[in-house]
């Protein structure tokens, strides 16, 4: 995969991406990362990427014509058939999420534009993007920390990035529950045990133990994703015995 990103401040992703799993992804040939300073792209004598509003208003607003011309450079250096994925980050795109990740990690090429300043020129939006994407209810400075989140959960998930393939797999959202508890060596520590069911080695136990704490977590936590998964009958069964539990409580 290749992933570029537009943005007027590339400096702000060199630490990101020479780091851990990012790097790691990057020396193994499994993705690339092209960040774009899109200025370059102005055909203004100054260089400028911005101007006022027509209508009047507040703050500058995103000159299509950068933008627009720098999508199409990076695009043409593709060697893939599919269609370039073009995302831009802004408060007013759907919440992004984990289905949202499994779903841009099958693309060949992602094209993320980082904005700042008011906002973009309209014709951004309507003729050049496929996706509009939000990481949350509120507003950033610019898109590029956003971007840095779409990368990394976009990278982890492509095949050979992890050591354990399974661990993308049973993620906090990947199976649309949280994630169930993990400890680790020692069996105790302060006083503190951990359950005594994960030192059985009866593999099918713990599965099922697993997967009982990921509904418990969900339920205590997060009980809104509960409504978007399918519940098997062991679920139903299991969630019952918690909801009488709780009602004795």
């Amino acid at each position: 995969m290749k992933i570029s990103i537009l943005t007027l401040f590339p400096d702000m992703f060199t630490g990101v991406f020479q780091q851990s799993i990012l790097n790691s992804a990057q020396q193994k040939g499994i993705v690339e990362y092209d960040v774009i300073n899109f200025r370059e792209f102005s055909k203004d004598k100054h260089s400028k990427v911005d101007d006022y509003p027509y209508g009047g208003g507040g703050g500058m607003v995103l000159t299509p014509q950068p933008i627009f011309d720098a999508v199409e450079a990076t695009r043409k250096r593709m060697d893939s058939q599919k269609p370039s994925r073009v995302i831009l980050l802004c408060p007013q795109g759907e919440r992004y999420n984990q289905k949202k990740a499994e779903e841009l990690a099958q693309e060949d090429h992602l094209v993320l534009i980082c904005g700042h300043y008011e906002g973009y020129d309209e014709r951004i939006r309507e003729y050049l993007v496929t996706d509009e994407v939000s990481i949350g209810d509120y507003v950033l400075t610019g898109g590029e920390i956003g971007a840095m989140v779409i990368a990394d959960s976009v990278t982890r998930l492509l095949p050979g990035t992890l050591g354990n393939e399974t661990s993308a797999v049973t993620d906090s959202y990947s199976t649309g529950l949280l994630e169930y508890p993990h400890y680790t060596r020692p069996a105790k520590f302060k006083d503190f045990e951990v359950p005594e069911i994960l030192l059985s080695g009866h593999h099918a136990n713990i599965e099922e133990w697993r997967r009982q704490q990921a509904l418990k977590r969900t339920v205590e936590r997060r009980p809104d994703l509960l409504d978007m998964i399918d519940l098997t009958k062991e679920d139903e069964k299991y969630l019952q015995q918690l909801r009488e539990l709780r009602n004795k409580g």
